[in-house]
C-alpha cells in the first residue's frame, strides 16, 4: 500500500463479512469498488485502525503500513537533508550567508503580493496554509489595502547549493508611521524598491528610498505588474533613473501576482545585499523595531542583534527605559514563533520576558546584557510625538468606563496613542487623544469601534500649537480651552510640514491654487518627466488636518500622490474664534484659526447653528466673537404667542398694553432662560469645521 492510500478514510477500505453475513456484491478488494462510507460509524482513523488490526492477518497490510509510513519519514528526512527551500529554518548559517532586506513601495504597487509570493516560494508558508496578504493579519489592513503593523519572516534559501537565511522585515507605508519604518530600514543591510510598471514613481517611493539612502541600504529596483496591458516597464525604468538616480539597467522586471521574476528577485537578494558585519565577540547590542502587547506573555519584542549574541535565560537591560528582565523565550519569525535557544550577530527574532508595559520596551531602544553593558546604545532612538488631537466621546454616557479600558487595552499595543481625561458641557465625559497622524485616528477610531463594540463621536482634529506666554514660559496647547488670555500671551507658534506633490502636468494649476488656498508657502517646481512634475509647499500642518487629500485628489482625479514631513514650529498670527449663544460662550465649539480665515469659519458657524438650534419663546442671539469683537452673527427670532387674537376692536391703548407686558415677559424670560444646544448640532457643526478648516 502506498503512503497516499493511508490518507484515506476508512470507508475506502472494506471490512470481512462476520458469521452469518454475505458480502455486498462487487464489494472485494479486486474488484475496486468499496462499501459505502455510511457502514462504518465512528471517527475514521480509529475505524481503520481497528480494522487494520483486526484483519492484518486476513488483508496481509501490517507490514505494508509499517513500511509505508518509515518510508513517508525517510523521504521527509531526505528532503531535510537534501537542503531543499522552506525546509529547516531554524538551521543556523554563517553571518557571512545571512541577508536582512525589507520592501519598500506606495500603496498599491503590489509589497504585499510580493511578500507572499517570496513566503510561497521559499516553502516558508504551505499552500494549505497560504491567504493573500499573508503578513496583514487585521481586517482593517485586507480592506484598505495597507499595511499598519509591521511583521517579519525568516526564509531558507538555497543557491548553488549552499543555504542562505533570508530575513524580511515587512514595514508600514503611511508617513504617519516613518519613525517605525526608518527603525525598520536600520535593521536592513538592503531593499527592494518595487514600483509599479504602469504607474511609475509615486511620491511615497520617493520619501521611503531616501529613507533608504540615508540607512546606506543596498537598492534593488523591481518593476512589478508588468503583465498589465498597460505596463510600460522601459519609461519607468528610464523615470526611476531621473528621478532617484538609480541605476536601473539592472531592474528586475515581475509580476507578484502571476509569480514571474521571483526567482531573478531571490537570486538578487543573495548576490547583491552585503551580509552583516561579524561583530559575534563585541557586547550584546540589539534594535528593537517592533513591539506588540500579548494578554498571557506580556509585550512581545521583535529586534534584530547588532553586535555579540542572546542566549534564553539571559538577564537583559534596555537602555533607554532603563529596565532589566530576564529573557524567558527567545525564538524566530517564520512567520510564525519558533523557540530557539540562543540568536547571534544579524539574526532577527522575538523576545518574551514578562514585561507589563510596552513603554519599557519601545520601538528604537537598545537591548544589551545586564551584566555586560554595551558601552553606547545604537543611534536613532526617538519617543513617538503625537502631531494630531481629537477629542473621543462615547454615544452612550454609560460607556464611559468601557472607552477607558479599550483606550488602555490600545494603548498596550500602541505606544505612540495617548490620551487624558476630558469633560465636555456638550458630549459629557470623554477623552483628549493625541495621534501621530490622520491616518493613525481614523485607524485608533475604527479597531475602538470593531474591537471593543463602542460607538463614538469624534471631535475635529486639531493640533498641537505653542505659546509664548508674556511671563517667558512656553505652553503647548492641544485644546482652544487651554489657550491663555490674549494679554498673557505674546504669539503663538503652529507646527509646519513640507509637502511634495507629484501630478500629471494638466494638474499643476489646480494644485497651486490649493496650496494657496490652504497659506502655503511656494518652495520649487521640478519637471520630473516630460508629463510629470513635483511640486513642494510649505504649509501649516492645520490646514492639512482638514480635506486636502480628499481635495488632492478631486483636483487631479484620482492622479496625484503627497508626501510630508514635519519641518518646525513657525510664528503666526492665530486667533481663538469663540461662539456664544445667548450671551453665554460654548467651549466645544471654540476654535484656533488664522486671523484672515477667523471671519469665513465664524459666518459659517453661526449660519449653520441657525438652522440646527431650535427656537425657543425668545430672541436667540448666536455671535462668533475674537476676545471681545463680534465678527459674525446671526439671531434666532422667537415663537411669537399671538396676545391681540382676543382683542375684537376697542381702543388702540389695550392693544399696546397687551404687547407691552408680552415684551417684559420674553426680555424677563431671556434673562433667566438656558438654551440647549442639541448634540446632532454639535456633529454638524464639527463637520462643517472640518470643511471650512
Amino acid at each position: 500500500m502506498d503512503a497516499a492510500a493511508l490518507c484515506r478514510p476508512a470507508s475506502f477500505f472494506p471490512r470481512p463479512a462476520g458469521p452469518g453475513q454475505r458480502r455486498r456484491s462487487g464489494g472485494s478488494l479486486a474488484s475496486g469498488s468499496f462499501p459505502s462510507a455510511g457502514r462504518f460509524p465512528g471517527p475514521w482513523p480509529c475505524r481503520f485502525l481497528r480494522s487494520a488490526s483486526s484483519s492484518a492477518s486476513q488483508w496481509g497490510m501490517g507490514v505494508r503500513c509499517r513500511a509505508a509510513g518509515t518510508e513517508s519519514k525517510a523521504a521527509s528526512d531526505a528532503a531535510v537533508r537534501s537542503g531543499e527551500p522552506g525546509q529547516d529554518r531554524l538551521l543556523k548559517v554563517p553571518v557571512s550567508n545571512i541577508r536582512n532586506f525589507c520592501i519598500i513601495a506606495h500603496i498599491d504597487h503590489g509589497k504585499s503580493t510580493l511578500a507572499d509570493k517570496l513566503l510561497q516560494l521559499t516553502g516558508t508558508v504551505q499552500m494549505r496554509e497560504m491567504k493573500e496578504q499573508f503578513l496583514d493579519n487585521m481586517d482593517l489592513e485586507r480592506e484598505r489595502g495597507i499595511t499598519i503593523k509591521l511583521q517579519a519572516a525568516r526564509m531558507r534559501y538555497v543557491l548553488d547549493n549552499v543555504p542562505y537565511c533570508l530575513n524580511l522585515i515587512d514595514t508600514p507605508g503611511h508617513v504617519d508611521f516613518s519613525y517605525e519604518v526608518s527603525r525598520s530600514l536600520a535593521a536592513c543591510e538592503g531593499a527592494l524598491l518595487v514600483v509599479d510598471a504602469s504607474q511609475g514613481v509615486e511620491a511615497q517611493t520617493l520619501a521611503n528610498v531616501y529613507l533608504a539612502l540615508e540607512n546606506n541600504l543596498e537598492i534593488i529596483p523591481v518593476l512589478n505588474k508588468i503583465d498589465l496591458p498597460g505596463a510600460e516597464p522601459d519609461r519607468v525604468a528610464r523615470e526611476m533613473e531621473e528621478i532617484i538616480g538609480l541605476d536601473c539597467s539592472t531592474a528586475i522586471q515581475c509580476s507578484a501576482k502571476e509569480g514571474i521574476g521571483i526567482a531573478e528577485i531571490l537570486n538578487s537578494i543573495v548576490t547583491r545585499i552585503p551580509p552583516p558585519n561579524d561583530t559575534s565577540q563585541s557586547p550584546l547590542r540589539a534594535l528593537i523595531f517592533d513591539s506588540y502587547y500579548d494578554p498571557y506573555r506580556g509585550v512581545i519584542v521583535y529586534f534584530r542583534v547588532v553586535d555579540g549574541s542572546i542566549r534564553k535565560g539571559d538577564k537583559i537591560y534596555f537602555m533607554a527605559s532603563g529596565k532589566d528582565y530576564f529573557a524567558d523565550e527567545i525564538g524566530v519569525l517564520s512567520p510564525n514563533q519558533m523557540q530557539v535557544d540562543e540568536l547571534y550577530v544579524g539574526e532577527v527574532g522575538y523576545l518574551s520576558a514578562s514585561i507589563r508595559s510596552v513603554a519599557d520596551a519601545r520601538v528604537g531602544d537598545t537591548i544589551t546584557h545586564f551584566g555586560r553593558r554595551a558601552a553606547s546604545s545604537l543611534p536613532g532612538y526617538e519617543e513617538a510625538t503625537p502631531m494630531v488631537f481629537c477629542g473621543l466621546f462615547p454615544v452612550d454616557a454609560d460607556q464611559f468606563p468601557e472607552l477607558r479600558d479599550a483606550l488602555e487595552k490600545l494603548q498596550l499595543n500602541d505606544a505612540a496613542l495617548k490620551f487624558e481625561p476630558e469633560t465636555s458641557s456638550a458630549m459629557g465625559f470623554g477623552f483628549r487623544c493625541g495621534f501621530l497622524g490622520l491616518l493613525h485616528m481614523e485607524i485608533v477610531q475604527e479597531r475602538l469601534e470593531r474591537e471593543y463594540n463602542l460607538t463614538l463621536i469624534t471631535t475635529a482634529p486639531s493640533v498641537v500649537y505653542r505659546v509664548n506666554c508674556a511671563n517667558g514660559d512656553i505652553i503647548e496647547c492641544s485644546n482652544p480651552s487651554l489657550l491663555p488670555e490674549p494679554g498673557k500671551r505674546r504669539s503663538i507658534e503652529e507646527p509646519f510640514v513640507k509637502i511634495e506633490m507629484l501630478t500629471p502636468k494638466e494638474y499643476i494649476g489646480s494644485l497651486m491654487e490649493l496650496g494657496q488656498e490652504r497659506r502655503g508657502e511656494f518652495k520649487e517646481m521640478n519637471y520630473i518627466t516630460e508629463n510629470r512634475a513635483s511640486l513642494i509647499y510649505e504649509l501649516p500642518l492645520a490646514e492639512m488636518v482638514g480635506d486636502f487629500f480628499d481635495q488632492l485628489k478631486s483636483r487631479t482625479k484620482g492622479y496625484a500622490s503627497m508626501e510630508y514631513s514635519f519641518v518646525g514650529y513657525r510664528e503666526s498670527d492665530l486667533v481663538k474664534l469663540d461662539v456664544q449663544i445667548n450671551g453665554e460662550p460654548v467651549e466645544p465649539l471654540s476654535t484656533i484659526v488664522h486671523k484672515d480665515k477667523a471671519y469665513a469659519v465664524g459666518r459659517a458657524l453661526t449660519q449653520k447653528l441657525k438652522e440646527l438650534i431650535p427656537r425657543q419663546m425668545f430672541k436667540i442671539p448666536i455671535q462668533a466673537c475674537v476676545g471681545s469683537k463680534v465678527i459674525a452673527s446671526e439671531s434666532l427670532s422667537a415663537i411669537r404667542k399671538d396676545v391681540l387674537s382676543k382683542c375684537y376692536g376697542g381702543d388702540i391703548s389695550r392693544k399696546k398694553k397687551l404687547l407691552k407686558k408680552q415684551a417684559e415677559g420674553k426680555k424677563r424670560m431671556k434673562a433667566v432662560g438656558k438654551v440647549e444646544v442639541p448634540q446632532e448640532a454639535f456633529m454638524a457643526v464639527l463637520r462643517l469645521e472640518k470643511e471650512v478648516m
